[in-house]
């Protein structure tokens, strides 16, 4: 089992920034794949960012040259830093840790307002 803790979120106004932070614990693999995904009011929960342990990244278009994810993979937590969020942002982020399955956070509020 993997245990997934996030933290970070909460309200901006547009323009702002905010970082979202996620550590994983329990039974890990040395190869894995973190990231995060979010679920704004009444759409499907989409891919945001991932990054696996060797530090190649992927980003949704939408938050290409805004958003940045990071990792320190001797704490096993790895970051989203926002930058020039918008109110489209707003969502419940998840964080998603990969190896062999996939584990899920519990969620964490942004909301970005006007």
């Amino acid at each position: 089992q993997v245990q997934l803790v996030e933290s970070g979120g909460g309200s901006v106004q547009a323009g702002g920034s905010l970082r979202l932070s996620c550590a994983a614990s329990g039974s890990l693999f040395s190869g894995n794949t973190m990231g995060w995904y979010r679920q704004g009011p009444g759409k499907q929960r989409e891919l945001v960012a991932t990054i696996t342990s060797g530090g190649y990244t992927n980003y949704a278009e939408s938050v290409k040259g805004r958003f940045t994810i990071s990792r320190d993979n001797a704490k096993n937590t790895v970051y989203l830093q926002m930058n020039s969020l918008t109110p489209e942002d707003t969502a419940v982020y998840y964080c998603n840790y990969w190896a062999r399955v996939g584990y899920w956070g519990q969620g964490i509020q942004v909301t970005v307002s006007s």
